[in-house]
């Protein structure tokens, strides 16, 4: 990742320790996972030990410190999706991107998650890549939804 955006970003939020997850939500954001140059200089910059940050970055779900896919597709398997086959929408993304959940292609294409709620039950089961919401997902639709994605 270029430090000269990880520096914009720490100095957007004024150097400021209490915005240390702020500054990690936007390192994020703009690079799609946390790299540990940019929590070395996180650290350095906010004054904050290195420790702390590799806690935080590894507690909260939202930040990840392995390289993900461009685009995020994340399979609800809460009860609603769940009785409605959810389990049948994995199998298919899983043998078309060949990936299992927590799993990133070796092209950083797609990551592959499963969420317990998407909260959209009515729309279960349900399919999320990048923000979008595929609802009533039947394992015939995945194919030709994944593909719009490159």
């Amino acid at each position: 990742m270029d430090m000269d955006k990880v520096d914009q970003i720490i100095d957007k939020h004024n150097c400021e320790a209490s915005s240390l997850i702020q500054v990690l939500l936007d390192i994020q954001g703009a690079n799609n996972w946390l790299p540990k140059e940019a929590l070395d200089r996180v650290a350095e910059r906010l004054q904050v030990p290195l420790t702390r940050i590799q806690h935080i970055a590894t507690f909260y779900k939202a930040f990840s410190v392995v390289p993900k896919g461009r685009h995020g597709v994340h399979i609800c398997l809460g009860t609603a999706c769940h009785v409605r086959g959810a389990s049948r929408i994995l199998d298919t993304v899983q043998d078309i991107t060949g990936l299992n959940p927590g799993e990133t292609d070796l092209d950083l294409k797609f990551s592959l998650e499963t969420v317990n709620c998407l909260g959209c039950c009515a729309l279960g089961p349900v399919m999320e890549v990048d923000g979008k919401v595929y609802g009533k997902m039947a394992p015939a639709k995945i194919a030709d939804a994944l593909k719009n994605y490159d």
